[in-house]
């Protein structure tokens, strides 16, 4: 437990500061670029990591936003009912993720759809031999054909959806004081230590997707996406009394509403 207590102070003093959820998006868009222009330029030599079957790939960023889900309910349901003690807030806050739900949904359907009504059916990955026939990606697949269009890149759209709305969410530490003997202080601990390896995985993945994967294009317009989702309801939407609201905490519309001026 003790060693737990040590990683939940290090990830809760690293991640809920101010200056973090501020400067996040722009280290996130300068890495994506930079990233994009090594995989251009000069492109890293394979690794585990370029492989789409490694198992951060296949069991967490395929999953990401069921990941995200399932930490983020019991964290905001605890922290916030532990500040406010109305389980109509708690409520109103949860649905914070279905908000989220409903961006990811959209998002990856629109990203879908784009790739299907620009893409054409090949007959080799080299994009030699239009195969007309097959007028959508599954039926190309299906016949053995290679499917080529705007690939929205959805790792890109969300990940950064992802770790932001983490980092987000956990601003509510500044508030949370809990006694060290306490079953909820024990059970907060170890969903910070969760959430904060988590977004430590989404960030990394990021990365990965950025030097690795895809398009410049491509990723551009994927972490545009996710910023613009965070943007419209962290930094738009839940600062009107119309909505699922922010995180509980001393002058949290002011700090958020400064933060958002600079």
């Amino acid at each position: 437990m003790e060693h737990l207590e040590r990683c939940a102070w290090f990830l809760r003093g690293t991640l809920v500061r101010v200056a973090v959820r501020r400067y996040m998006p722009w280290a996130l868009v300068a890495s994506m670029l930079a990233g994009s222009l090594l995989k251009e330029l000069s492109p890293l030599p394979e690794s585990y990591l370029s492989n789409k079957r490694n198992v951060f790939n296949v069991y967490f960023v395929k999953l990401a936003w069921a990941w995200t889900f399932c930490l983020l309910l019991p964290f905001i349901a605890l922290t916030n009912y532990h500040l406010t003690g109305k389980a109509g807030l708690v409520l109103r806050r949860l649905s914070t993720l279905l908000v989220g739900t409903a961006i990811w949904y959209v998002c990856t359907a629109l990203f879908s759809n784009i790739e299907h009504y620009t893409g054409s059916c090949y007959q080799s990955p080299a994009l030699e031999g239009v195969r007309k026939e097959h007028r959508s990606k599954q039926q190309c697949h299906r016949e053995g054909g290679f499917w080529h269009g705007f690939d929205i890149s959805g790792h890109s759209f969300l990940l950064t959806f992802c770790a932001l709305i983490i980092v987000e969410e956990m601003a509510v530490l500044h508030a949370v004081k809990t006694d060290r003997g306490h079953a909820l202080h024990a059970a907060i601990t170890a969903l910070v230590v969760a959430l904060g390896l988590l977004t430590l995985i989404w960030v990394w993945m990021f990365l990965c997707t950025a030097v690795y994967f895809h398009d410049m294009s491509q990723k551009v317009f994927g972490t545009l996406f996710g910023l613009l989702g965070w943007y419209g309801t962290y930094g738009y939407w839940y600062l009107k009394s119309f909505s699922p609201g922010l995180p509980p905490q001393c002058s949290s519309l002011t700090l958020k509403q400064d933060s958002y001026k600079k």
